[in-house]
C-alpha cells in the first residue's frame, strides 16, 4: 500500500487544480470515499451547515460489465462523512459553475455523472502532472486514512468515516499507522498542502 507525503499532496492537490478537478480530489483526501461513491454524489448530498455529505449510493460495474447505480458495498457504508469547511468552500464554488446539474461532480463532457473510469484517469493525469509515481485512485483513500490516524484522528472515527463495520479492520487495514480530531484535523492538514 502506497500513500502519498503530505509534500506530495501538496503537488497533487496543485496539479488538481490545473485540470479543473480541485474540488473533487480535495474531497477524496479529505474524506477517503470510494471512487463509486465520489462520482455518485449529488449536490442535494451535501448538507453545508452540518458540513457533511452523505453517502447513500455508488456507481460501479454490475458482473455485465455496465455501469449502474446501486446502495454502497454495506449497511456500514451508508453513511454521513463530515468534512472540513474548505471542502465545504470548494463543493459551493463547484457547484456554482453547474447550478442547475443535479450531480456533485458533472462530466465536462456529458454533464451526467462521471464514470468511475474517467475519474481514474484524470487521476493519473494529475500524478504525472505533478510529477508523482503511479498510485492507484484506492491508494488515495488509503492516504486519507493513515493521514488521519497519524494526526491524532480516533480509529472509530476513520473507520466510520471509511464506512467500515468495526475499528479492528480500519486498525488492522493500516497498521502501519498509529492510533491516535476529525474532519477539522484534515481540513488544517489539507489547507497547509494548498
Amino acid at each position: 500500500m502506497q500513500v502519498l507525503s503530505l509534500e506530495n499532496i501538496r503537488a497533487y492537490l496543485g496539479a488538481a487544480a490545473k485540470r479543473d478537478a480541485l474540488p473533487m480530489f480535495y474531497l477524496e483526501l479529505v474524506s477517503g470515499l470510494r471512487k463509486g461513491e465520489l462520482v455518485a454524489l449529488l449536490w442535494s448530498d451535501v448538507d453545508v451547515e452540518r458540513r457533511t455529505t452523505s453517502i447513500s449510493k455508488q456507481y460501479v460495474r454490475n458482473p455485465n460489465g455496465e455501469c449502474v447505480l446501486s446502495r454502497p458495498k454495506t449497511e456500514n457504508s451508508v453513511r454521513p462523512v463530515s468534512i472540513p469547511q474548505e471542502a465545504i468552500d470548494l463543493l459551493i464554488q463547484e457547484h456554482d459553475r453547474h447550478p442547475d446539474s443535479p450531480f456533485q461532480f458533472p462530466s465536462p463532457v456529458t454533464g451526467e455523472m462521471y464514470h468511475p473510469d474517467s475519474v481514474v484517469n484524470i487521476h493519473k493525469k494529475i500524478l504525472k502532472d505533478a510529477g508523482l509515481p503511479h498510485l492507484k485512485f484506492h491508494e488515495l483513500r488509503h492516504t486519507f486514512a493513515t493521514t488521519a490516524l497519524q494526526n491524532g484522528v480516533d480509529v472509530k472515527t476513520v473507520s466510520a468515516m471509511l464506512g467500515h463495520y468495526d475499528a479492528g479492520f480500519t486498525l488492522r487495514t493500516y497498521t502501519h499507522a498509529p492510533e491516535l480530531a476529525p474532519a477539522e484535523t484534515m481540513g488544517s492538514l489539507m489547507s497547509q498542502a494548498m
